[in-house]
């Protein structure tokens, strides 16, 4: 009697009514015209920030020259040598925080300018899911922590929530 429910149960979990679907979000992203603009405004933001790092690495560099040049006159003394170790010291130390506050903009306008694509792209794939009548959708992407344990072609969404998005997808994929 123990085993007829076991294997009635066992039955139940095999006859599963589940629809599960996938969908590409890195496709779907990059076919968005977002996507170049997002791009394209990053690019500048990096370019912008590499020419502020270099004009002051270029300072740098310039005061280091001089520090090295006084230090083989005799004219030096002991103290101005010390006062330019410790002014170089602190235009490095500067030069790091610099480059850490550049990598943290960087980071906080790409957040700034994906997160609301993101949403929108979660929407749309909620709608398809909804429309399709779908229980789940994987992330057939590339990343490392994506995984799909079976899916066949006909359960791709990734072109319907590009059509939610208003985006008309590429005729092959």
């Amino acid at each position: 009697m123990c085993f007829g429910i076991l294997f009635s149960n066992w039955e139940t979990y095999g006859q599963s009514t589940e629809k599960i679907g996938y969908a590409d979000v890195d496709y779907i992203f990059n076919q968005l015209p977002a996507a170049k603009q997002i791009e394209a405004e990053l690019k500048s933001l990096q370019v912008q920030l590499e020419n502020q790092l270099k004009i002051k690495y270029e300072e740098f560099r310039k005061k280091y020259e001089v520090y090295v040049t006084s230090q083989k006159t005799a004219t030096a003394t002991t103290s101005d040598l010390q006062n330019k170790e410790k002014e170089l010291q602190l235009m490095q130390e500067n030069l790091k925080k610099f480059e850490q506050e550049c990598q943290g903009t960087l980071q906080r306008k790409q957040k700034q300018l994906i997160d609301p694509v993101t949403q929108s792209i979660q929407n749309a794939i909620t709608s398809v899911a909804n429309e399709k009548g779908y229980d789940f959708i994987l992330n057939a992407g590339t990343g490392e922590d994506d995984l799909i344990l079976f899916a066949v072609e006909q359960a791709d969404v990734s072109n319907f929530v590009l059509q939610k998005l208003g985006v008309e997808a590429p005729s092959q994929r």
